[in-house]
């Protein structure tokens, strides 16, 4: 609150004449005076992010971030750096008593992907030089970074997913932390980890089992199919629709219509939570599982994996 008010009082002081008397601000001008202070007050930090674009708004409270990945779209060590610093800036820089922020949205800049989920190319050297300490390190990483947006960073906000393109792995896995996902009807979700011996380790079985079931969440993670937005909207999965295209007005038409029950709606999530019973340790654990299973893959194995991850790196260089 007090760098808001410096803000508010350096911004003001702006508006002083030269003979010393206040300049009288309108309405519009007083609004950018006050939309400025905002805007000082956010740590700098949380717009130089290299793989993470954000903005902004102050009229809705709300801070837009997009995944620009420098290569693969996928959750690369300098990735997932970005989001802990994404994280730590949004936890410190807002709150009820600082900047407000009341939604936050994450989407991608990458042409026809939301994320591809793990870095597959690391997990591929780390388990040919038999590296069990760095795969856990990863999968730990992730698993925080999942447990900190499930929870909304103890900031009472919505946080919304926005897929406009394939969500798979661990990519949908991160979106199951969202409390809304909102998505387009070309978007595609999968875990595709079973084609290559393994299985998703950063959160679909807590969080899949937690929302369908165990039953219908083992369906999901052993069945290598990809799934529409249709489908997993018809399964409760994601929250909205939108035409191709029509994302970012879907979110921004979902804002406008939550902001009246916003305090309602966070507190409807925060329940929801408490009856999940979801602790960090849980998700760890299976992080842990997964590296071991990891260890196992055959050399047939790796060779799926290789030819997922040069796919996708075309795909990079096409986009």
């Amino acid at each position: 609150m007090d760098r808001l008010a410096n803000g508010l009082d350096k911004v003001s002081g702006d508006a002083e004449s030269l003979d010393g008397g206040a300049f009288p601000l309108g309405e519009e001008e007083d609004a950018l005076v006050r939309e400025s202070a905002l805007h000082d007050a956010i740590p700098k930090q949380l717009f130089e992010l290299k793989e993470l674009d954000c903005f902004y708004d102050c009229e809705t409270q709300a801070l837009w971030s997009y995944m620009r990945p420098e290569g693969r779209p996928s959750f690369t060590p300098p990735m997932l750096a970005d989001f802990e610093s994404w994280q730590h800036h949004i936890a410190t820089g807002f709150g009820p008593d600082k900047v407000p922020l009341r939604y936050l949205i994450l989407g991608s800049r990458s042409p026809g992907v939301f994320c591809f989920g793990g870095d597959l190319e690391l997990f591929r050297k780390l388990i040919i030089n038999r590296d069990r300490e760095g795969l856990v390190r990863y999968g730990h990483r992730c698993c925080q970074i999942l447990h900190r947006n499930m929870n909304s960073l103890d900031l009472p906000m919505l946080t919304i997913g926005l897929v406009e393109g394939a969500a798979l792995g661990g990519g949908f896995e991160a979106l199951l932390s969202f409390d809304y996902i909102v998505a387009e009807r070309d978007a595609t979700f999968g875990l595709p980890e079973v084609m290559f011996g393994l299985f998703p380790g950063m959160g679909a079985h807590a969080l899949l089992s937690r929302k369908l079931g165990s039953a219908m969440a083992e369906r999901l993670i052993v069945s290598n199919q990809t799934y529409s937005a249709e489908e997993m909207y018809e399964l409760g999965i994601v929250h909205h629709l939108a035409e191709k295209g029509e994302g970012l007005q879907a979110c921004r038409d979902f804002i406008k219509k939550s902001d009246r029950r916003h305090a309602g709606l966070v507190n409807a999530r925060r329940a929801m939570k408490i009856c999940w019973k979801l602790e960090l340790e849980e998700l760890t654990r299976i992080t842990e599982l997964w590296a071991d299973a990891a260890l196992e893959l055959r050399e047939q194995d790796l060779k799926v994996m290789n030819r997922l991850t040069t796919a996708q790196q075309k795909l990079a260089n096409a986009a």
